[in-house]
Order: C-alpha cells, then sequence, then structure tokens
C-alpha cells in the first residue's frame, strides 16, 4: 500500500512474517563475555528477513537515472571502542553485501583488529572531524557502492535486515527507512521517556513536512549513492540521522519504511542523552523545514547528461537568485 503526502511518496512494506523477539537469555549469557582477537567464538546461522512487496520506481527524482537491477551494495559501520560487538556484527552481514566500511572514532581498543580479523576484505578509514555525523560522512566519501546501508557497531540493529532494505532500493525506492513501530518492527530498547520523546519528535516532523512516517530517531537507512550529492549532508552528531529523514522528504526521494528490530547494545555504555541529542534533534526538524539546497554541477549529471530532471527537483527547493538579491 502507499501513503502519498505532499512532495514525498512513502511505500510501506507489510512483512508477511512477524519479526522473531530478541532472546534475552542468549544475550545475557553473553554479555560478560569479551571475544578475544585470536578466538572469537562462530556465529549461528544468518536469518532471511521476511520479503516485501516493491513497486516499480515511477517518480523521484532517481526515477530516470538508470539504476534498476543488481547493484554493489556497501555497508557503512561508523565505530569507537566496539572491539566487544563489531565481531558479532560482521559475521551476520548478508552475503550480497559487497563492501564494509568500518570508520574508526580514535579508537583505544581492539575494534580495528578484530574487525579485521572477522572480515579481511574490510575498508577501514579514520573519522574526519568529531561525532556520528562526520563519522558517517567519512564513510559515505570512501564508500563504493551504489546501494549505502548506515549500520550501527553496538550489536543493536540486525545485520540480515539489510536484504529488506536492498530490496526496496532494487525495486524503486530512492530512499529507505527502518521502523521500529510498524507491523514486524519493535525494541527493547527504549525506556518511556524516550518513547514518549519519539512519539512527539516524531508528530511535530510529519506535520511540519507533510509526511506519514512511522519512526524518526533511528539511524538504520540506506539510499542510493547518487542521491548524496542531493542530501548535501552536513550535520556533524547524531542529527545527522534528522537530516536524512528531513532533506531526503524536502527534494522529495521515493521513501520506504520496512519493518526492524532494536535491541539493546551488547556491551559497554551508549553515548546518547536523551535530553542533549533530543533538542538537537528538535532544532535539526525545525531548521531543515527551511533549508535551501544549491544543486552543483555533479547533481546536474546526476542521472546522465541531458537529463535536467535530477537539477529541477532540486531547484525545487531552492530559492531563486532573484528573490536571494531582493
Amino acid at each position: 500500500s502507499f501513503l502519498v503526502s505532499g512532495p514525498l511518496v512513502t511505500q510501506v512494506i507489510w512483512p508477511r512474517a512477524r519479526h522473531r523477539s530478541v532472546r534475552s537469555d542468549r544475550r545475557n549469557q553473553t554479555r560478560n563475555q569479551e571475544p578475544a582477537v585470536s578466538a572469537i567464538p562462530a556465529s549461528p546461522p544468518r536469518r532471511r528477513p521476511a520479503a516485501g512487496v516493491h513497486a516499480p520506481m515511477t517518480e523521484g527524482p532517481l526515477a530516470a537515472s538508470g539504476v534498476a537491477g543488481p547493484s554493489r551494495v556497501s555497508v557503512v559501520i561508523p565505530a569507537r571502542n566496539e572491539a566487544r560487538n563489531i565481531a558479532h556484527v560482521l559475521r551476520r552481514l548478508p552475503d550480497q553485501v559487497d563492501e564494509v566500511v568500518l570508520v574508526d572514532g580514535r579508537s583505544t581498543d581492539d575494534t580495528v583488529a578484530v574487525a579485521r580479523a572477522i572480515r579481511p576484505d574490510i575498508v577501514v578509514v579514520e573519522e574526519q572531524g568529531r561525532g556520528k555525523g562526520s563519522a558517517l560522512r567519512t564513510g559515505f566519501r570512501e564508500a563504493s557502492g551504489d546501494i549505502i546501508v548506515m549500520l550501527d557497531a553496538d550489536g543493536s540493529m540486525d545485520p540480515a535486515e539489510i536484504e529488506l532494505y536492498v530490496e526496496a532500493l532494487e525495486n524503486g525506492s530512492e530512499f529507505v527507512k527502518g521502523s521500529r513501530f510498524m507491523a514486524g518492527g519493535g525494541t527493547t530498547d527504549m525506556t518511556f521517556i524516550r518513547r514518549l520523546g519519539n512519539w512527539g519528535l516524531l508528530t511535530f516532523a510529519n506535520l511540519l513536512y507533510g509526511t506519514r512516517h512511522t519512526d524518526l530517531c533511528y539511524g538504520y537507512l540506506g539510499f542510493r549513492r547518487r542521491g548524496l550529492d542531493l542530501l548535501d549532508l552536513d550535520a556533524p552528531g547524531f542529527e545527522i540521522e534528522t537530516q536524512i529523514v528531513a532533506r531526503a522528504a524536502r527534494v522529495g526521494l521515493r521513501t520506504t519504511e520496512v519493518p526492524s528490530f532494536e535491541s539493546p547494545r551488547m556491551f559497554g555504555e551508549s553515548n546518547l542523552n536523551t535530553l542533549r541529542d533530543g533538542w538537537r534533534v528538535l532544532t535539526t526538524i525545525a531548521r531543515e523545514r527551511v533549508w535551501r539546497h544549491r544543486p552543483s554541477l555533479s547533481v546536474v549529471g546526476l542521472a546522465g547528461a541531458g537529463d535536467a530532471r535530477v537539477a529541477d527537483r532540486a531547484r525545487r527547493v531552492r530559492r531563486p537568485e532573484r528573490d536571494e538579491e531582493a
């Protein structure tokens, strides 16, 4: 089914099977075990996510860019001192992932060594700047895939769900976002205060942008490489997740939500601060509503020589030069 509102068309995928619940007893048994680089335990078999139903791309700024069909998939993982978690994440990546970019935030533990022991072909780059936003933008620049998926390194996201993101993008979507609050999704990592805050911010964003998203403050996102120039990201911290969603709505990327299940991080403490980061998300929602994108030459050539539809879509959210001079 489709939910249409304003320039953004949101396709909601209803899975044929409910997402499996998190096995808390297994997590509790392994929570206090720290894997060594030389002896990392084997992981259980990967689970294939429930399939979704997708419609062909008929509109959106990338509709005529010729991106249909099998694509090279890159996964960008920002990490800082995640040596005890990164093995769990890398072992569960689906086989269709062609490239993994690990953005190291100057870790002082064995994060990089563990990652290379699990996946020798991993691309490791050092974060340029400070904050999750800076790390992700560093990873986006290094990624070579046609499809890019963002994934946390703390074990809270199920890497097997990447198959849902890739399927949606290869079947017409331009931007895919995970939702913990649609059928098949869920979370065991939200306090009542965080859940209430997420609902309030989501409601505000939907009203402001004319969207009907079911989740907002969740960083499991995927998009076409060719859409990066349109988004023109610059947020330094956690608010980059909100900036991506807001700018995708502003430029009219065809968006799909897929169900996702969020678990508590496996080891360590979260860097999330409810009040501080909630305020940053709120100000980002308000600020992005008046954002004016200035398409560059790379945007004009995004869909190939002579195709101006991408640039025209970007200009819809740009203030005319004569208005600026006035």
